[in-house]
């Protein structure tokens, strides 16, 4: 039984027997849907008293959104009874719905994958549209109404449901089309991998003058790199100024992305070369894209010469964390470069991250290069860089074992002063460090600041560090 066939199949209505029709409406559709409504009679005399009780006997449309939103929406058992209370509303003589019926009508059909009774509604808002509708122009709410819809039936990939909404919008609104609808449609046949429907679609919408934008143009483009057509992407990458379109940071990252994973190096870099010429900043996820896809080709040291070359000119973005590059060079042995491209970072106004820093200054005590991971962290700290304990102490330690308490202690001095608090365990290397240069005097020093600070339990652990001096001088 079709729609149009049911409501004239139920009996109009009046203020003492609305709730009688009930039933029949949740038979008839039950019935024209191929679907069953068990419906218990504890449920149905919840659902009458509820429509007694909060309906008014002429009842607006205002006061029905009212009632689905208030009393039906959020009940336990009558909740997916929504659609069949719609249809009883619409059988009602003195009640018509309006836009903001159907739209919570189909939104809430989409949002709970109730496609099945979706497809009823449209065809219900077809022939029956919003009282705005009465005038010369349709409703301005049919587009966005259907636009939901759509957008529900492509992500599960019922096309023919989506364009046949399509079609049924088209011929309700005036003018042409919101090219957003156009692209849900391209988006859901370039994600369900249905390429060459997305392309007959987007001539479609040029045939009938919708005018593409930015996001049309990215999906096809993305649609042929996947299908590894780079030439027709670049060629519809070049079709956007045809259109009087410009390309965004999406634009060129899909053909950056693409392009190195293709094995094409040199148009990938130039591509990141003509952002910055055509006056687009490169973002961190551009330079995430370059740094990967070079890595992944074992191009580790051009992507380091890559960021540099990118800081020099200063379009090096400042929220790009490099960290994982350092690691890479640190993990291959290229220390020394490494410690190159942060300083050189660094000088630009380029400053790592925490990770950076300690990844080069892990990589850096690994080799024994203990000056420069001692100017790594000095500079840290001058930022207020503050590192964690374990890389702090470990490295105060290495320069303890080459004979530079002096200077670790003086960099304890400094991070003290930049919010860095000393543990035990930063004292104790101190400490240690002294009594082997001699220093009676600098680690009695340490060991009373540490009594102060309550670094020292009792008086054993105090005897203990004050023996191992007195042994130390002997």
């Amino acid at each position: 039984m079709g729609f149009q066939k049911f409501l004239k199949s139920i009996p109009k209505s009046t203020a003492s027997d609305r709730t009688s029709l009930l039933p029949l409406a949740l038979r008839t559709i039950d019935s024209s849907l191929g679907t069953t409504t068990d419906l218990t009679p504890v449920a149905q005399n919840q659902l009458n008293q509820l429509i007694e009780t909060h309906l008014k006997s002429s009842f607006t449309a205002k006061d029905f959104l009212s009632f689905l939103k208030n009393r039906i929406h959020y009940h336990p058992i009558l909740t997916n009874l929504d659609f069949y209370l719609f249809n009883y509303a619409a059988s009602v003589d003195s009640f018509r719905h309006d836009h903001t019926t159907f739209e919570w009508m189909v939104r809430t059909l989409a949002i709970t994958h109730r496609l099945q009774y979706l497809t009823t509604l449209l065809q219900f808002i077809s022939s029956n549209p919003c009282p705005c509708a009465d005038g010369i122009f349709s409703c301005p709410k049919t587009e966005p109404i259907y636009r939901f819809a759509i957008n529900a039936y492509c992500k599960v990939c019922r096309f023919d449901d989506a364009l046949l909404a399509f079609d049924t919008m088209r011929r309700l609104i005036d003018g042409k089309p919101d090219v957003a609808v156009c692209n849900i449609i391209i988006h859901g046949f370039v994600k369900f991998k249905h390429f060459d429907k997305a392309l007959e679609f987007y001539h479609r919408m040029i045939g009938e003058r919708v005018k593409p934008d930015v996001i049309t143009f990215n999906t096809l483009i993305s649609g042929y790199c996947k299908n590894s057509q780079l030439g027709l992407a670049l060629q519809m990458f070049k079709e956007m100024k045809t259109h009087g379109c410009s390309p965004n940071v999406v634009s060129f990252n899909t053909l950056i992305k693409w392009f190195l994973l293709d094995g094409k190096i040199e148009e990938g870099i130039g591509m990141a070369y003509e952002m910055t010429e055509m006056g687009w900043e490169i973002s961190a996820v551009t330079c995430e894209i370059l740094v990967d896809g070079l890595c992944r080709k074992g191009m580790v040291l051009k992507a380091c010469d890559l960021l540099i070359c990118f800081s020099m000119k200063k379009v090096l973005p400042r929220t790009f964390d490099y960290s994982e590059l350092i690691e890479r060079l640190c993990r291959e042995g290229n220390v020394v470069r490494a410690t190159e491209l942060v300083d050189e970072l660094w000088r630009n106004g380029n400053l790592p991250s925490l990770i950076a820093c300690t990844t080069l200054i892990e990589g850096l005590r690994i080799t024994r290069k203990i000056d420069e991971a001692y100017k790594i962290m000095e500079k840290m700290l001058q930022e207020c860089m503050l590192p964690d304990s374990v890389t702090f102490n470990c490295l105060l330690s290495d320069m303890c074992d080459a004979g530079r308490a002096k200077e670790a202690n003086k960099m304890r001095l400094l991070g003290l002063n930049k919010g860095s608090d000393p543990d035990t365990v930063t004292y104790n290397i101190l400490i240690s460090g002294f009594k082997r240069e001699g220093k009676k005097k600098e680690s009695e020093a340490l060991v009373e600041e540490m009594l102060d600070l309550g670094f020292i339990p009792d008086i054993a652990t105090y005897n203990r560090l004050v023996d191992g001096q007195a042994k130390s001088k002997s």
